[in-house]
């Protein structure tokens, strides 16, 4: 696992459709056949395998990943699922790429009559998401820089066109549960590559961020900040993005020193912190020309791209009608690979959701034999690229086997072999979680998703009562930002209803020490059932009972 509400319409139609089912008719629910070949024993030597040391923590892009994913497709294959990806194969195939540096990086300002040349890393530096190559004009202020229109929300409109923006990091109300900005949850609408892709489209030349600071005034080392950015060496495996986001950004971007950013807005009368209060206008703020001042952005971000792949298998519906109608259970394979001969397993983050996902695809294929084959069809994926920032999983929503508008529901597994640990002096990794000892979540799973699709809490409820499991419920609108942190999110905001099954975070989260030794196979196999049953249960709805 890495470091919106559905729309309205699904919602609407299900509560709809549940007033025309009688009485009682969704309260029982028939067990799954092929359930009880999700055995604990199967789990455990799937799972030694994909987080032994042989595979060295499965890297994104590594050789020890390929092999985690040809084990997954062999299995897929074995079983007998539909190859759906391009030309019938297991795989389907994203291009991500890592950025770096260059030489010409230059910012230059006119403010009134002086015309300084500003220093990287000490005043400005590029972004990841930037394009390559030289924009001037003049600066125009411009809020958070978001364009959300399905919340009302625009902070370009027209005024843009032709200039560059000047826009601060984040969102509105980013400390209000209320937000429509998704909460306490950070939003996709602020996302740097959003914001940049929207200043374009406004017509926006040229990009300058700067630090909130009306909500972070402690942002003050910004030659630091600019070091970590573009540290000389990089972390296991380095950064990615989706290729085709880079592509679509032609743009320069860049970050800019709150100290330059302050001379900049000099001229308008009001200080940058005062303006960056000003952008919690609801609706979006109106933009504020910088009189007099103009620059010049010079950017040189190089690229490097390199083929990925998810595996994907389908167990096809045995109703006519109801087959094109697809249901997506869902895990990653990869993890934080190697540092020498320190290994990050990834037996828990998500070596058990895999395995699940193996022991699901046998379960269902079980059920076929038995001439008891699914109503809707069920999509098996494994994604790749998740530690990344759940690359395999967006490049899916933004490029589908089938069509979103007939995906159903996704249910997504990621870390659910043990139990939730949260010690004292845990870290920031835990913030906002209370203390809390193993011994106390040994019978208990954490269900998020469910404010934002409550027709599928009843599911899992339903589910429940044969797996017996203690269902929590208290992570969809919470700081630590659980919600965002898995392959779930790009399907919410895809406006699939979605569920994520996680039994919690604990001290060997993204150690060395998530080792196949440590996971609770009892409780695996128990949680593997529920997720087996929930998607049966979805997969037999009569049609009038519609997600959607």
């Amino acid at each position: 696992m890495k470091s919106l509400v559905c729309p309205v319409r699904s919602a609407a139609a299900f509560v709809a459709a549940i007033a025309t089912v009688a009485p009682g008719s969704l309260h029982a629910q028939e067990t799954a056949p092929g359930i009880e070949t999700i055995r604990q024993s199967d789990l455990s030597a799937d799972l030694h395998f994909l987080a032994g040391d042989e595979l060295r923590g499965r890297l994104a892009g590594s050789p020890e990943g390929r092999v985690a994913s040809a084990f997954i497709k062999s299995r897929f294959e074995r079983l007998g699922l539909v190859p759906v990806g391009p030309g019938a194969t297991y795989y389907h195939y994203f291009n991500v790429a890592q950025t770096e540096i260059g030489e010409d990086n230059r910012l230059r300002v006119e403010d009134g009559s002086v015309t300084l040349t500003r220093t990287r890393g000490q005043d400005f530096y590029p972004l990841r998401e930037s394009g390559s190559g030289t924009a001037g004009g003049e600066v125009v202020f411009a809020g958070f820089g978001i364009s959300a229109p399905e919340l009302g929300h625009d902070d370009y409109g027209d005024a843009v066109a032709g200039r560059i923006a000047l826009i601060v990091a984040h969102e509105p109300g980013e400390r209000d549960a209320g937000s429509p900005f998704d909460g306490l949850v950070t939003s996709e609408a602020s996302a740097t590559y959003r914001k940049a892709a929207a200043a374009q489209d406004a017509g926006a030349i040229g990009l300058m961020i700067v630090s909130d600071v009306h909500n972070h005034p402690g942002s003050g080392n910004f030659s630091g900040q600019a070091a970590g950015y573009w540290p000389e060496t990089v972390r296991r495996g380095g950064r990615y993005t989706l290729e085709s986001r880079l592509n679509r950004i032609r743009i320069p971007v860049v970050q800019i020193s709150r100290t330059l950013a302050e001379t900049l807005v000099a001229g308008t009368g009001r200080t940058l912190e005062a303006l960056s209060a000003s952008s919690e206008a609801v609706g979006g703020v109106e933009t504020v020309p910088l009189p007099g001042v103009r620059a010049e952005i010079t950017t040189e971000v190089r690229r490097r791209s390199q083929t990925a792949r998810n595996v994907v298998g389908l167990i096809e519906g045995s109703d006519p009608e109801l087959k094109d109608e697809w249901i997506v259970i869902c895990a990653h394979f990869d993890h934080d690979g190697a540092d020498g001969s320190t290994i990050f397993n990834g037996a828990d983050d998500d070596g058990s959701g895999t395995v699940a996902l193996i022991e699901i695809a046998e379960a269902y294929q079980e059920a076929v034999r038995m001439g008891r084959g699914p109503s809707r069809s069920v999509l098996l994926a494994a994604w790749d690229f998740e530690e990344k920032g759940l690359l395999g999983a967006w490049a899916y929503v933004e490029n589908p086997l089938h069509p979103l508008d007939r995906t159903v529901a996704v249910l997504n597994m990621d870390m659910i072999g043990r139990n939730e640990e949260v010690v004292v002096g845990g870290g920031g990794r835990f913030r906002g979680l209370d203390v809390q000892s193993a011994e106390s979540n040994a019978n208990a799973i954490n269900i998020l998703g469910t404010l934002r699709s409550p027709d599928l809490r009843a599911e899992v409820e339903r589910a429940n009562e044969a797996a017996g499991l203690e269902m929590r419920y208290r992570y969809d609108n919470h700081p630590l930002q659980l919600l965002r942190r898995s392959d779930h999110w790009p399907f919410i905001q895809g406006g699939v209803p979605a569920l994520f099954y996680h039994t919690g975070l604990h001290p060997d989260y993204h150690r060395p020490d998530d080792i196949p030794e440590r996971i609770n196979y009892g409780k695996l196999e128990k949680v593997v059932r529920l997720v087996y049953q929930t998607s049966w249960g979805l997969a037999q709805r009569p049609p009038q009972v519609s997600l959607r």
